[in-house]
């Protein structure tokens, strides 16, 4: 690539930050790590009565949270600052003044009224309104009216706004890089709003000047973005720029049925679609971070939404994605969402987390319980539940019986009880008084020597011996645990169980 590679992800602060968003800046992030480019944050608050507070912190919080933190935003590297659009808002009126001078956009002094108007009249001839070449000549524009007449009026303060004057009988071959060749009718485009009168362009100016004015390389965006390319393209083409290249994703689809994942089908479904929670006047909503998500983990599940390596795998860490990362392997078909296979990313991650930093998480859910017990120990704990964790939230249903002796009995298991069952554990209590070396690996000699030497089956005594621990035939090597709750828990649980079953 001759120009080094400049990529943007650039949000509106209308509210929290949609997973897909997030994918697209991790695209991005990619991208640009991948060829030695620069990542970098714009806040696109142009439309201010979309705005939303705390919106602009959440994204940041979002991608320092996930790893993927922009190179250049607010406030950091400012190389071509302001990063906020409605701090740029002097630098857009010149732009569109040039392409009114030069022939390529026309003022509109239209009424919403009368546009209202047009568009019930074309629906009565069962006709689609587009203002285009069709009609713009016919309406209340400066390509009808003396140059001195329209600048009378504008000085008048007459509202207005400026549209591009898009060419007519022209057919566009413009480049995706994931899409490849693609091919748009200009007659079919409608003459796109570029500024109005309240001072402040719309999104289509303002996003090709601030990509040129920061000399964006390549635009990675959403596929709901793809009808606006022409336009884009055109608008290069006016100002006589080189436009970017482009690449636009695939959509996030529902995990069941068809069409776009929104927050209403994590609200059905149970599951997040922001990275970090959210509160509004609607109330809650639950985030990745709040749910127990590691952020490696929705690096990794976003990145196989709509790419792959050409391998079968599925464990990349950020660096291996940096590596292996692609624009020509992203898929043009939308891409599912799987809620359950994400738990088994994390649950991935979670096996691989240090015992000692798991440990210092679920300390807190143990304290808040009242109950004190030794660091060391509790790491112990960890290692021997956390293959059966997806989360470290899990911890406490997976290890109770650590803690606290069982309250009740599994009815299904307690079926392994039988009639001569208490006298065995009353000898298996004789037995484990004798044990002094109170460690899992001698416990477990001496226990099965006593069962061999006394003829006894296993099944006969490990079932109802967990049983009477644990509550029910769960939990890791027995003779683990009992290491860990010591002798005297390990025999009064067995007396219990008798007393009990």
């Amino acid at each position: 690539m001759s120009k080094q590679v400049r990529v943007r992800f650039a949000p509106s602060p209308t509210g929290p930050l949609h997973i897909g968003g997030v994918r697209t800046a991790l695209f991005n992030y990619l991208f640009a790590k991948k060829n030695g480019g620069t990542f970098y944050l714009r806040i696109e608050d142009t439309d201010q009565n979309r705005f939303v507070p705390g919106a602009e912190s959440y994204i940041l919080e979002a991608l320092e949270w996930l790893g993927i933190a922009p190179d250049e935003t607010i406030g950091k590297n400012e190389k071509f600052g302001p990063y906020r659009q409605s701090e740029r808002k002097k630098i857009y009126k010149q732009y569109a003044d040039q392409l009114i001078d030069s022939g390529w956009a026309y003022y509109a002094f239209d009424t919403a009224e009368a546009l209202d108007a047009h568009r019930k009249q074309h629906e009565a001839e069962g006709k689609t309104f587009i203002y285009n070449h069709h009609n713009r000549e016919k309406l209340d524009t400066s390509l009808v009216i003396s140059k001195e007449a329209t600048q009378k009026r504008i000085a008048n303060g007459e509202d207005f706004v400026i549209r591009f004057k898009t060419p007519v009988d022209e057919t566009l071959h413009l480049n995706d890089l994931i899409r490849g060749n693609l091919q748009f009718e200009t007659n079919l485009l409608d003459d796109k709003v570029l500024f109005k009168s309240d001072g402040m362009p719309t999104y289509h100016l303002a996003n090709i000047v601030d990509d040129h004015l920061m000399e964006t390389t390549h635009v990675i965006r959403g596929e709901e973005w793809l009808p606006s390319m022409p336009l884009h393209k055109l608008l290069y083409k006016a100002f006589g720029w080189e436009a970017p290249q482009f690449a636009h994703l695939p959509l996030i689809l529902k995990p069941v049925g068809n069409g776009k994942l929104s927050k209403r089908d994590g609200d059905k479904m149970g599951f997040p679609v922001f990275p970090l929670e959210w509160t509004s006047d609607e109330g809650v909503s639950s985030g990745y971070r709040e749910k127990g998500f590691f952020p490696e983990t929705v690096i990794n599940f976003l990145a196989l939404l709509g790419w792959n390596d050409g391998t079968e795998k599925e464990l990349f860490s950020l660096d291996e994605l940096i590596e292996a990362f692609e624009l020509k392997r992203v898929h043009k078909a939308g891409a599912k969402f799987d809620p359950e296979k994400n738990k088994w990313f994390n649950h991935q991650y979670l096996i691989q987390q240090n015992d000692e930093d798991l440990a210092k998480c679920f300390a807190s859910i143990v304290y808040e319980k009242g109950i004190t017990i030794d660091f060391t120990k509790l790491v112990k704990i960890v290692s021997l539940i956390k293959e059966r964790a997806h989360f470290v939230s899990e911890f406490w249903e997976l290890s109770d019986y650590f803690f606290e002796a069982p309250k009740s009995y599994d009815e299904n298991a307690s079926k392994n009880w039988k009639e001569e069952t208490p006298v065995l554990m009353l000898q298996l209590i004789e037995k484990l008084q004798t044990i002094d070396n109170f460690t899992s690996v001698n416990i477990e000699t001496q226990i099965k020597d006593w069962m061999m030497q006394n003829e006894i089956g296993m099944g006969k005594v490990m079932q109802p011996f967990r049983l009477s621990l644990v509550g029910a035939l769960k939990g890791p090597h027995l003779f683990d645990i009992i290491e860990l709750i010591g002798k005297e828990e390990t025999i009064n649980r067995l007396q219990k169980a008798i007393d009990t079953l």
